[in-house]
């Protein structure tokens, strides 16, 4: 009996352990791809499916939340029928890099949110 007890221990602890570090990948990749306007998931795909065909843009940096995209990056404006199902990307431009599709905002051309 206290073999199974110590075994059923050993399991919850093994288990209890997995959790937070699993947890904590999702928050970094969170972290790194969301800027300062909020996009759900499901919003998430649709944008990468419809503007995820655009052609690349090579940028010698890595591109990171917050950074300023180089002038030589030709922005493009997020598409009205894109903006009529997800109002907050309004007024945003965008590139795609990498497979992703990056939100600038055209103004100051900071990246806001990188859609993986």
């Amino acid at each position: 009996m206290m073999k199974v007890l110590m075994i059923a221990t050993a399991t919850a602890i093994g288990l209890l352990a997995a959790a937070p570090a699993g947890a904590q990948t999702s928050v970094t990749t969170t972290t790194e791809t969301t800027g300062s306007i909020t996009i759900a998931p499901e919003q998430r795909t649709v944008i990468h499916q419809r503007l995820g065909t655009a052609k690349p843009v090579t940028v010698k940096e890595k591109v990171t939340v917050g950074m300023a995209v180089p002038s030589t990056v030709e922005l493009q404006t997020v598409p009205d029928t894109i903006v009529t199902d997800i109002p907050s990307v309004k007024g945003y431009s965008y590139f795609v890099y990498n497979d992703d599709v990056v939100l600038v905002d055209p103004k100051t051309r900071k990246v806001v949110t990188i859609v993986e």
